[in-house]
């Protein structure tokens, strides 16, 4: 907003301007025949440009914009930053420091005090200003948060040590200050404020948190280059285009319409295709902190353009990238947290085994409540009562007890599932969850609807102690998992985090690394991802460049190919899927047999990746890689719960939007036209 003496200055302009042209145009309107004013208006911009380039001398226009704008084109330069300044001060030192005025404590009608925050709003120093010179009043006049040159002499503060070298035992006189430029006095800003995503600007400039996570991400930035700048062979960081063409790899796609009638591009969901053909072109080691654009839902953990640390390794395998990755991370967490990473490798944890124990592929195995299968020790009338599958499977997990508190147990679970975010679960179509509290002063110990001998077996198995929480889960009898997660793992990871949110219990602490890895090579397909638009009924669970892991798996291939089991790893910290990679396949004719045959793509879309096939066909060695996910990593480093809080100008959840530039904009009809476009009617579609 602008401070209303501008504004009213902008006023004037403007009804002087209007009150000239209307007064030219009422003088010679009359006098214009037909065929001039028609000349008149072919040429009217040039016209109006004219005359008020050759009268703006004329005009009587008071502009103080412009006088105040001159004094803040010419200011002094700083003579240090703050940082050097507060550690070498000296009492009768010259400076000129720049900075934002901060709130101004005026002693007397002849003293006043302020606080000036550096440019980067860390550090402040005290200017003190007596009524000896003009700068005072200067001073008074100025709004608190604008930016300012300030100039002086450094002197000892009032009662401080005089041997000291504090920061705050020094403070500046002022002999002059220069304002760049006025903070609007009914804009409130202070450390508590909190603005909307339309004044993102205001917030990183309030909120100190925020300004250190963007400079804490540039720290990662710095750390994750000399990691990989200092392997041997080094990586080399190569820069890959953003403007890519559609190809179907799993996600949706941003298109970017050209000036080309019928052509458009593809903004990169990851620059897969680029680094493997730079494998291809005897480039040994890539790395990129590349821009990659997905069409997809949005979450916490999720935008639509986002930053991903992306490698690759030719003449390399699988291990070789995790032993990298984790060198990286090591090198990270020892760098800048204080929570060192364990030694050793990484735990493994194949996919299958991920899913039974926890029900998830990106665990959090910090809190236990692995769940296990029971239906083989329940009474008939037990299962019907939990799920109206026939022959469904059965899990358990428990969540410990707090304090050995059957009745707070029970208040818990019950508050959880009443709540919105229980109601998913007691709305499963397979069966809601059964609920049992371990109660050593009840028959059965609270379990008697499992009974007698499946009660004594499920005690032992999940080693129950007084007060703890049993959950039972159905569902679907499958030979094996798909997906990401089951819905026990789901209400296993809800509950853990009310018990948390509520006290019931405390948080987790720590960093729990692991790869869980051995993923199937595919996967079926949903409604919800496009995957290869291959005919198939199931697409690749990461990419359709993963290689299968042994020779066993490829063979598969050709009799049950949803068997094979891919050279994927992912890396999972906290339950938070970090990045994930795979062993690439380097051969063209496996490519584009699993393209055309396992994934059953038609030929157009097989034409899509002919660049790609070409590359591998002139003897591209063997590769794999690994993109890390940057914003999820920050995030989790700083302990966020969003990406947001570590970029500096997100998208919301809602749709996408930057609400702060008002993006996406609707098209214009130019536009449209420009790019040959036209927006269906809804009847259309």
């Amino acid at each position: 907003m602008l401070p209303s003496s501008l504004g009213r200055s902008s006023l004037r302009i403007r009804s002087t301007y209007i009150e000239i042209s209307n007064y030219i145009r009422n003088r010679r309107a009359p006098l214009l025949s037909s065929s001039l004013r028609c000349s008149l208006n072919t040429c009217k911009a040039f016209h109006t440009r004219s005359y008020y380039y050759e009268n703006l001398h004329s005009i009587p226009v008071h502009r103080p914009f412009l006088e105040q704008y001159k004094k803040a084109v010419e200011f002094p330069p700083a003579t240090d930053d703050f940082e050097s300044f507060l550690s070498q001060a000296a009492a009768g030192q010259d400076v000129v420091l720049h900075g934002y005025l901060g709130n101004r404590a005026d002693l007397s009608k002849k003293l006043s005090f302020v606080r000036l925050s550096d440019p980067t709003l860390k550090y402040n120093v005290q200017i003190i200003s007596f009524a000896k010179n003009d700068a005072f009043e200067k001073l008074r006049s100025i709004s608190t948060n604008s930016p300012v040159a300030v100039k002086g002499k450094v002197q000892r503060k009032k009662g401080a040590d005089k041997d000291s070298s504090n920061a705050e035992s020094w403070e500046i006189d002022l002999e002059d200050i220069y304002v760049l430029n006025d903070f609007p006095k009914e804009i409130v800003m202070n450390s508590e404020m909190v603005f909307s995503p339309e004044q993102r600007f205001l917030q990183l400039r309030s909120d100190s948190e925020l300004r250190e996570a963007l400079r804490f991400r540039a720290q990662v930035r710095n750390v994750c280059r000399a990691e990989l700048e200092e392997c041997r062979p080094p990586f080399l960081e190569i820069e890959t285009p953003l403007l890519f063409k559609s190809t179907p790899e799993g996600a949706r796609e941003f298109l970017v319409p050209t000036r080309r009638r019928g052509f458009a591009y593809a903004l990169p969901q990851s620059p897969q295709q680029y680094k493997q053909i730079l494998m291809a072109s005897g480039i040994p080691r890539y790395f990129q902190f590349a821009r990659c654009f997905r069409d997809e839902d949005l979450r916490a953990d999720r935008q639509p353009e986002f930053t991903q640390l992306d490698l690759e390794m030719s003449f390399a395998t699988g291990e070789d990238v995790m032993k990298t990755v984790e060198g990286v991370i090591r090198r990270l967490w020892s760098s800048l947290m204080q929570d060192p990473v364990p030694a050793g490798p990484f735990r493994r944890v194949p996919y299958q085994e991920a899913m039974a124990r926890y029900g998830s592929d990106k665990p959090d195995t910090r809190y236990g409540m692995e769940i296990s299968r029971i239906e083989h020790l329940l009474p008939v009338d037990m299962v019907s009562k939990i799920s109206p599958l026939t022959n469904p499977i059965v899990e358990v997990f428990k969540l410990e007890g707090n304090d050995n508190d059957p009745a707070a147990t029970f208040e818990f679970v019950t508050r959880f599932l009443d709540s919105p975010e229980g109601a998913v679960f007691n709305n499963n179509p397979d069966g809601g969850p059964g609920v049992l509290v371990f109660d050593a002063k009840k028959p059965l110990c609270g379990l008697q609807p499992l009974g007698f001998e499946a009660a004594e077996h499920i005690e032992e198995l999940l080693e129950l102690d007084h007060g703890d929480l049993i959950i039972l889960q159905a569902r679907e009898r499958t030979p094996s998992f798909s997906g990401g997660s089951t819905a026990i793992g789901d209400l296993r990871r809800a509950l853990q985090k009310a018990a948390v949110s509520s006290g019931f219990k405390p948080a987790p602490t720590g960093f729990h690394f692991l790869w869980v890895v051995d993923f199937p090579l595919f996967s079926p397909s949903t409604d919800s991802e496009p995957g290869q638009g291959g005919a198939s009924g199931f697409s690749s669970t990461h990419h359709p460049f993963t290689a299968p892991k042994t020779s066993a798996d490829v063979d598969l291939l050709l009799t049950e190919p949803t068997k094979s089991v891919a050279d994927h790893y992912d890396l999972v910290v906290n339950g938070v899927e970090l990045g994930g990679g795979s062993r690439r396949i380097h051969d063209a004719a496996v490519q584009e047999f699993i393209f055309r045959d396992i994934l059953q793509m038609p030929p157009q879309r097989l034409e899509d990746f002919s660049h790609l096939l070409d590359a591998l066909r002139a003897g591209c060695p063997p590769h794999a890689g690994f993109a890390l996910g940057f914003d999820r990593l920050v995030a989790v480093m700083l302990g966020k719960e969003s990406v947001r809080d570590v970029i500096a100008f997100p998208k919301t959840g809602k749709g996408g939007e930057d609400a702060m530039v008002k993006a996406p904009s609707p098209i214009t009809e130019e536009a449209l036209e420009t790019y040959h476009l036209r927006l269906r009617d809804e009847r259309e579609i």
